[in-house]
This record gives C-alpha cells, sequence and structure tokens, in this order.
C-alpha cells in the first residue's frame, strides 16, 4: 500500500496559502442570497448586545439609587426590568442562533454542491496525480469546520465586536480618564493575537493536512480489504495507520497549545488591566471624583469588554482553521476542467456512422510524463468494422480506449469520430455515442435494476429485462431475494466476478451505441458463461463499429482486422490467418497461449468461427 505521508503530495494545486483571513471573503458570494436571513441575525446580535449593556446602566443607577440611597422600591423596580430584558435576551438570542446555525448548514451544502459538481467533472488524468481520500476530506472534514465558522465563529465574533464597540462608547461615557488606562493597555493585547494567530493558522492547516492524510488510508485500506486479508496485511496496516493518528494527534495538540497560550496570554493581560482600573478607581471613589455606581458600571463594561475580546482571541483560531479550510476547497473549485466542451462545439453527424480515426497521436499520461503511452499511433475504423488491439501489457491498448471516450486530449494528432475533432465536439455527446465494458466492471451501490438502468437512465423495466437477457444475466438476477430489486452491495460484493461483468454487458447493451468498446469482456467468466454472454455481445455487435482489447487471442479470431501494438505503435495488422503467416510479434503471442494446443487446433479454430 502507498504512503500518503506526504501532504502536498496529490494536491490540486501548488498555490500558496495566504497570509491573512482574506480566503474567507469568499464565502461571500454564497452567503449574498441569503441577505434577509443575515440582515435579521444581525438584528438579533444587536438586540443581544445592547441588551446587555443595558444591565450596565442598570447596575449604576441601582448602587447609586438603590442601595447607596437604601430605596427599596427602587429595588423592585430593577426586579421587573432585568426580568423584562432578559426575556428580550433569551428572544433575540433565540432568532440569532436559528438564522445563524440556518446560514451555517447552507452555506455547507451549497459549498459541497459546487466543489462535487466541479470535481466530477474533471479528467481522469486529475486523479492520477491526486488522492480520492484528499478529496473527500476537503468534502468532509473541510466544509465542517466553515459550517463552524458561518454558525457559531463569525457570529460570536461579530457579537463580541458590537459589545467591544457599545462598550467602548459607554466607557468613554462613565469615565474617561479610566478608559484611556484601558486604552493604554489595548497594544499589549493586540500583539499576542496577531503574533500568534499566524502560527495558529500554519498550525491549523497542517493539523487539516494530517486528519486528510487518515482519511485517505482509510479508504484505501477498506477499499481494498481483501487484499489486506489475502496477504496478512493487517499488523502492517494497523501499524501505518497507528502512525498517521498519532501524526494527526501531535498536529491537533500543537495547533491547541498555540490557541490555549493565546488564550491564556490574553486573559492574563486583560484582568491585569481591569484590576489596575479598581485600584485607580476605587481611589477616584474615595476622593469623590466618581460615584460608587460609575465605578461598578464602568468594571461591568470593562469586564464585558475583556470577556468580549478573550473570546475574539478563541474565534480567531477557528477563523485560522477555517482559512485554512477555504483554501483547501478552493485549490479545488480553482482545479481547471481539462477535457471540456468547447464554447461552441461542433455537433456530430446524423445519424450516427461509427467511423473513427486516429491520426499520429502521440500521448503521456499526467502521472508517467516519461514514459510515452501512445507514438505516432494511427488508425481509421470504419463503420461497423469490428477491429481487435492485441499486444503485450502497456502497449497502450487501454489508451486507445481512454482517448477516444475522451478522458485526456492528446498531445499531438487528432482523434475522429464520424469525421469530428474530439476536441471540436461536446464531450457529453461523444460519450452518448460509446458504450463502454471495462475489463474490472463496475457495480455502484444500488439495486440491479439501477446498475443496469446507469447506461440509460430513462429505460423502462422492460428494456432493462431484456438487456439482462440479452447479457445472460436475467436467470441469476432473478434468482436474487428481491430480483431486479436487489441491492449488490458496495462495488457489487454479493456477486460473483463473472455475475459482475454480466451487468456491466447488460448496462452496455441497454445503451445501445453506435461504437461498442468491449475491454477483455469475457474475461472473467467460465466457459458456459461465456458461451451465453458471447451470443449476446455478437448480438449487440450486429452493426456496430467495434473495438475490442483482448489479451487471449481466441476472443478476437471473428474480428474483421486485428491491430497489434507495441510500446504504443501499430506494427501489425491483418486477420489472424494473415498474422500468423508473418510470423511476427502476433504470432509469438498466439504460440505462447496455444502452445498446449495443436497447431492444426488452432487453425481449425481460425477457420469455424
Amino acid at each position: 500500500m502507498r504512503d500518503a505521508q506526504d501532504p502536498g503530495g496529490g494536491t490540486p494545486s501548488a498555490r500558496p496559502g495566504t497570509r491573512n483571513l482574506r480566503a474567507l471573503r469568499h464565502l461571500w458570494g454564497y452567503l449574498r442570497p441569503y441577505r434577509t436571513r443575515i440582515a435579521g441575525a444581525v438584528v438579533a446580535l444587536t438586540v443581544a448586545a445592547g441588551t446587555v449593556l443595558a444591565l450596565g446602566r442598570g447596575l449604576r443607577t441601582l448602587v447609586d439609587r438603590g442601595f447607596a440611597q437604601g430605596n427599596a422600591a427602587l429595588l423592585d423596580q430593577a426586579l421587573m426590568v432585568l426580568v423584562a430584558v432578559v426575556a428580550v435576551l433569551a428572544a433575540a438570542s433565540f432568532a440569532r442562533s436559528y438564522l445563524v446555525a440556518w446560514l451555517g448548514e447552507r452555506v455547507v451544502a451549497d459549498v459541497r454542491r459546487d466543489v462535487f459538481d466541479h470535481v466530477i467533472a474533471l479528467s481522469p488524468g486529475f486523479f492520477e496525480t491526486t488522492r480520492t481520500g484528499e478529496v473527500l476530506s476537503r468534502l468532509t472534514t473541510d466544509t465542517t469546520l466553515l459550517q463552524l465558522v458561518v454558525g457559531t465563529s463569525v457570529p460570536i465574533a461579530l457579537r463580541n465586536l458590537l459589545m467591544i464597540a457599545g462598550g467602548t462608547v459607554l466607557l468613554i461615557v462613565t469615565s474617561p480618564t479610566l478608559t484611556a488606562i484601558v486604552f493604554l493597555v489595548t497594544p499589549l493585547v493586540l500583539v499576542p493575537v496577531l503574533v500568534f494567530g499566524r502560527r495558529v493558522r500554519r498550525l491549523s492547516r497542517a493539523s487539516q493536512d494530517r486528519i486528510a492524510d487518515v482519511g485517505v488510508y482509510v479508504d484505501e485500506s477498506l477499499s481494498n480489504i481483501r487484499t489486506v486479508h489475502a496477504f496478512n496485511h493487517e499488523p502492517v496496516d494497523r501499524a501505518h495507520f497507528r502512525e498517521r493518528v498519532e501524526d494527526a494527534f501531535a498536529a491537533a495538540i500543537g495547533r491547541s497549545r498555540a490557541r490555549a497560550l493565546l488564550s491564556a496570554v490574553v486573559i492574563m493581560l486583560v484582568f491585569s488591566a481591569i484590576a489596575v482600573v479598581l485600584w485607580v478607581g476605587g481611589h477616584a471613589v474615595l476622593d469623590g471624583r466618581m460615584t460608587a455606581g460609575q465605578l461598578a458600571a464602568f468594571v461591568f463594561y470593562a469586564v464585558v469588554i475583556a470577556s468580549s475580546v478573550g473570546a475574539l482571541s478563541e474565534v480567531v483560531g477557528d477563523l485560522q482553521r477555517a482559512a485554512g479550510a477555504t483554501e483547501r476547497l478552493l485549490d479545488l473549485l480553482h482545479t481547471p476542467v481539462a477535457i471540456d466542451a468547447p464554447r461552441h462545439p461542433t455537433p456530430l453527424p446524423e445519424p450516427p456512422r461509427g467511423a473513427l480515426g486516429f491520426e499520429h497521436i502521440d500521448f503521456r499520461y499526467p502521472a508517467r510524463p516519461d514514459a510515452p503511452a501512445l507514438a505516432d499511433f494511427s488508425l481509421d475504423v470504419r463503420p461497423g468494422e469490428t477491429v481487435a488491439l492485441v499486444g503485450p501489457s502497456g502497449a497502450g491498448k487501454t489508451t486507445v480506449f481512454h482517448l477516444l471516450l475522451r478522458f485526456y486530449d492528446p498531445e499531438g494528432g487528432t482523434v475522429r469520430l464520424d469525421g469530428v475533432d474530439l476536441r471540436a465536439a461536446d464531450p457529453r455527446a461523444v460519450r452518448a455515442r460509446l458504450g463502454l465494458v471495462p475489463q474490472e466492471p463496475v457495480i455502484f451501490s444500488a439495486d440491479a435494476r439501477e446498475n443496469i438502468r446507469y447506461g440509460n437512465p430513462d429505460a423502462d423495466d422492460a428494456a432493462v429485462l431484456a438487456a439482462a437477457e440479452a447479457a445472460g444475466a436475467r436467470a441469476f438476477l432473478e434468482e436474487l431475494p428481491d430480483g431486479l430489486a436487489t441491492h449488490l452491495g458496495e462495488r457489487g460484493v454479493r456477486l460473483s466476478g463473472g455475475q459482475r461483468q454480466r451487468i456491466a454487458i447488460a448496462r452496455a447493451i441497454l445503451r445501445d451505441p453506435t461504437v461498442l468498446l468491449l475491454d477483455e469482456a469475457t474475461s472473467a467468466l467460465d466457459s458456459e458463461s461465456e458461451r451465453a454472454v458471447q451470443a449476446g455481445i455478437d448480438r449487440l455487435m450486429a452493426g456496430r463499429t467495434t473495438l475490442i482489447i483482448a489479451h487471449r487471442l481466441a476472443t478476437v479470431l471473428k474480428a474483421d482486422r486485428i491491430v497489434v501494438m507495441d510500446r504504443g505503435r501499430i506494427v501489425e495488422s491483418g486477420t489472424h490467418r494473415e498474422l500468423m503467416a508473418r510470423n511476427g510479434l502476433y504470432a509469438h503471442l498466439a504460440a505462447m497461449q496455444f502452445q498446449a494446443e495443436p497447431a492444426a487446433q488452432t487453425e481449425t479454430a481460425a477457420g469455424t468461427v
């Protein structure tokens, strides 16, 4: 199992991280459509902050006119006013909590939708260099951080900013002298916030990368659980996973230590300043320069401001983490779609004919830029012709399919379908005319009906049954507990390899393509199943252009033409008889496969199919 320690390996972009919270400004695009709810949340926040600050005014009146003058009636009135204020505060807090929670969940849903919509449009080349677990981490963990920011951290920050602003005004009104003392120590509080804030941001991004490593390893291990068990690899995987968990733990602890230190420094400085204010204010009360109520109100406002500043220091950590998460999501959203429709795509001709053309193709895979997959490859396939591609592993046979499906664009040369350059056409229109049966069939976590209907989502049940019948799949599907409605399990674990292959063949049959692409379509079948399926494939191939990739040469004997490939080039072309007579690479491959059979038997087979 490959190592996934490098957090940068396979990332969509090498774009450097921002040095501040500017990445969060991109969230406004997701918040803008919900301006009415934002306004309601701001009103609720303002009312809640205002009611808290109003308590300071009431405290001053209560001390100066109630306690100092022994006014019991004022104490009764204060209780009534306090109940009313608390009721307003509770209502405002409810409105604020609901609205900001709604906004947080809505933004996360919208971000996840946009990221998935973009990622699913990226070409397979992107996933050659990007770990799937990394993408999953960004869609889950990183978007959850955004929900925390929008639904919790930002409202808390706004509330505390309002408290600081309102409290500061009331401080000045209550005692300008004491307020000046408070302002003198403010820089001492801001400096550690700025210094430690940058460190928290760096540690937050590192922590997210380590968490992504954990997700990548889990996904890779569980996706290949049979291989893990078959090789008794569980102890090694446990050890590797433990290392990644510990790395994630260490990164999280480092981030938490920095945040905790930041909060401790802020609290120490802020409340030290309050102590100084109490000392100065106490002397002012004793000297008669201010009343006890003024001092009580001032201390109340100072505590409110100090608490708000401390809360802001906590929020800064959350905002730093969210900024890192936003950067990672933006990396995905900014990844260009390498294979996309041109602004004005060239329409494919109607009716479709199925003519294929490969003209001097040069191509290298993004993950293997030094190894040519195809080199000066040229091939023309006539409408309705069946062409088999054979050759040793790595010859470039599957690459031909990849370029025809426009998973990639060639570096040089042109691929054509019915005379149209694929780069000038809409990829969806091109793929709509192609039907693929891969060597490793893909079964989705759904029922049998939906898996077959994947080839044509609008097909009715009768068409699905007909396709299953043609692929030799109907009999075993009807024996399942719920027939076509039976859930096939993740990756089709409830089916055998041959049954999964027949589902894939039924899917292609239902698609009714113009061009059929068979990549070892019967390789996973036993002899009896292969005969049944081959009959369905023969019916499907009738009147269609067909490209067949085969390592088992016996499966391509009926091809109109056999194209022999080696190292990305065509080295031979002809019928089975012609190629055997030339005694070249094809004859060598055939000799290795048929060495247990008499040569006459092979020739007889070729003449009877």
